[in-house]
């Protein structure tokens, strides 16, 4: 995994706008990561799909780039199948 750090300097409008982002992937994350839960035999692009779908549903999803939504969906199906290789 790439870890990067930077030392951001600016405004708090600005702060507040990535803070915003971050949470809205977090729910994104959770979200999926709940249906992938519930709907036993979802794979990696049912919870792609239901990224779009809460894009829909929520406006405040709908503000976060949609690749960024995909990347949320694309990390929780990595974090998925490392429980599934260790578990089996």
């Amino acid at each position: 995994m790439l870890v990067l750090e930077a030392k951001l300097k600016g405004k708090t409008e600005q702060y507040n706008l990535i803070d915003e982002a971050i949470r809205t992937a977090l729910f994104l994350r959770n979200k999926a990561l709940r249906l992938w839960m519930d709907v036993k035999g979802s794979d990696k692009y049912d919870l792609n799909k239901y990224c779009a779908v809460l894009a829909k549903e929520f406006d405040f999803a709908k503000k976060l780039n949609s690749q960024a939504r995909q990347s949320s969906a694309e990390r929780i199906w990595s974090a998925i199948n490392v429980v599934i290789a260790v578990r089996f």
